[in-house]
């Protein structure tokens, strides 16, 4: 079955408009539409916030020096750190001082060589005066004697030769910095003020404070951003010796583009210089990414609506596509939510349908897919696209299947599992691994794969049901050495093909699903909540 599927603009080249390009720091200019003075009593309450503050103590700590490399591969030495490390999201604060705003000019600290913390959970208010702040730009600005970084959401962004914005602008100059785009009322945002007493090599006679902090808003542009690539916090635990091989000793993780309402389902495409394609589910939209090398990568929408655009989608939460791959031939394969079916791009723009129902019932909201060599697709099929998920009226099927599509016939391989979600194959294709979005069960199963593509001896190959986290399982990759990377609770999780948990990547915002990329194939392109990250790894991963 085919239908032509109309773009708004353009259908054959892919493309129907053109995002934005910039660095972290770009703040948008001109006239403000509000303000809210985050150092007084009224403006605090206007966001629901509470300032809280905490010294910070230096601390002798463990580490490894530099080797020939220049990397910390060399004797183990001891240096110092300090403590608390505040500036993550889920950072519980609930024990420091609460201090009153108008108390951020107090001085504190111990004078000298210090550092503090301020930390406030914004809540973006339904109006500011008269102004809607839907849609808009919240743009944070404070000014500390001397210094300040400032972490968003858990993250530290800064780009190369950046000053100001996230990281140290000057002697006691401002930091002023985008903290969100395309704010909806009741959005919340964690601002964690790192201070610090300076200049650090003559630590001077006097303390810390805060001269002012306020929250500004501007009409703007809306939709998501490229970022000039910019390196943001990233922690390896290391379960595992092993996981030295596939992750170095100094790992970076590089932040893309923002400003997306949630991203999923990447594809990276091998042509044309290499581009990503990902998913915007929420927002009903496929975009291109691609990358400039150290400047600011091209971003533009490639299919938009990505997956429904039936009379009731403002009823959806995902409507759009999810997963995106490739088939031999290299045409895009997309597992539409909203239309419940998964379906092929082909190179005249027409669109092909491969599954949208099974025994007559159509399918629920296909998730992820992967090939076979040998052109067979499987794909996972959960309720998760669903406006009320399970209790929905429209599904049709009284379970979550997994299906394989052989020689053209649909066939149901697996009633396993109540959500399933990640799916990819071992580099040989003799095992088909699945992953369970369920909070009561999270594993990943393994099967063995028949010829006629389906699936027998299925086991349990790894659990993290007790892990704390409260994201169950989304999607899996594999590299050429057969490890799995599983989006799971509280990180990346990379497992051996013998199960065993060699390391966890934890990155600031939760890694849901990821993509193999550039000429390498060493480059794991992530998908993080509202943004787009890499990451360069030591191994190769299985790619179309």
């Amino acid at each position: 079955m085919k239908a032509f599927f109309i773009l708004s603009v353009l259908i054959i080249s892919g493309f129907v408009s053109t995002a934005g390009a910039q660095t972290h720091l770009s703040v948008p200019t001109g006239r403000t539409a509000a303000t809210i003075d985050l150092q007084s009593a009224d403006g605090v309450r206007q966001v629901k916030g509470q300032w809280r503050y905490s010294d910070t103590k230096i601390v002798e700590v463990d580490f490894t020096g530099p080797g020939p490399d220049g990397q910390p591969t060399g004797t183990p030495v001891k240096t110092y750190d300090y403590t608390p490390h505040a500036g993550g999201a889920d950072f519980d604060d609930s024990r420091w001082e609460a201090i009153e705003p108008t108390s951020l000019s107090k001085r504190r600290g111990y004078g000298r060589l210090g550092f503090n913390w301020y930390r406030i959970k914004l809540t973006i208010p339904e109006s500011v005066g008269d102004f809607d702040p839907s849609g808009s730009t919240a743009v944070f600005e404070t000014s500390l004697d001397d210094y300040a970084e400032i972490w968003v959401d858990g993250e530290l962004v800064r780009s190369l030769g950046q000053s100001g914005g996230s990281v140290v602008s000057g002697w006691n100059a401002p930091n002023r910095l985008t903290i969100a785009r395309n704010l909806k009322p009741g959005q919340q945002i964690q601002l964690a003020i790192f201070g610090i007493n300076g200049p650090l090599s003559n630590p001077p006679t006097n303390f810390i404070w805060m001269r002012y902090a306020k929250l500004e808003f501007f009409k703007g542009e809306m939709g998501p951003v490229a970022l000039v690539p910019s390196e943001v916090n990233v922690e390896v635990v290391r379960k595992d010796p092993a996981i030295n091989q596939i992750v170095g000793p100094n790992p970076k993780i590089f932040k893309l583009a923002e400003g997306f309402k949630f991203t999923e389902g990447p594809i990276w495409v091998n042509k044309d210089g290499g581009y990503l394609l990902f998913s915007d589910p929420n927002s009903n939209v496929i975009y291109k990414y691609q990358p400039h090398n150290n400047e600011a990568g091209s971003l533009t929408v490639f299919r938009s609506p990505s997956g429904y655009s039936g009379a009731d989608i403002a009823e959806y939460g995902q409507p759009g596509s999810n997963g995106l791959t490739l088939d031999r031939e290299g045409r895009l394969t997309i597992n539409e939510h909203g239309n419940h079916r998964v379906a092929r791009l082909e190179d005249d723009g027409e669109v092909t349908v491969l599954a949208q129902s099974y025994q007559g019932k159509r399918l629920n909201s296909p998730n992820d897919l992967v090939y076979r060599s040998d052109g067979t697709l499987f794909f996972t099929d959960p309720p998760f696209g669903l406006p009320k998920f399970f209790a929905d009226p429209r599904k049709a099927l009284p379970f979550s299947g997994v299906y394989s599509i052989y020689q053209g016939q649909l066939q149901l391989v697996s009633k396993d599992f109540k959500g399933p979600n990640g799916i990819a194959f071992s580099p040989d294709e003799e095992y088909l691994y699945i992953g369970n979005w369920d909070e009561k069960q999270k594993v990943v199963m393994r099967y063995e794969v028949n010829a006629d593509a389906t699936l027998k001896n299925g086991k349990l190959f790894f659990d993290m049901t007790h892990a704390p986290g409260e994201d169950a399982l989304d999607g899996i990759k594999v590299d050429q050495k057969g490890n799995l990377y599983v989006s799971g609770p509280g990180g990346l999780w990379i497992i051996s093909s013998e199960g065993k948990h060699l390391g966890t990547v934890i990155a600031p915002k939760h890694i849901h699903n990821m993509a193999w990329g550039d000429e390498d194939g060493k480059t794991l392109y992530l998908c993080a909540r509202s943004g787009l990250y890499r990451m360069r790894l030591n191994v190769a991963g299985v790619r179309p």
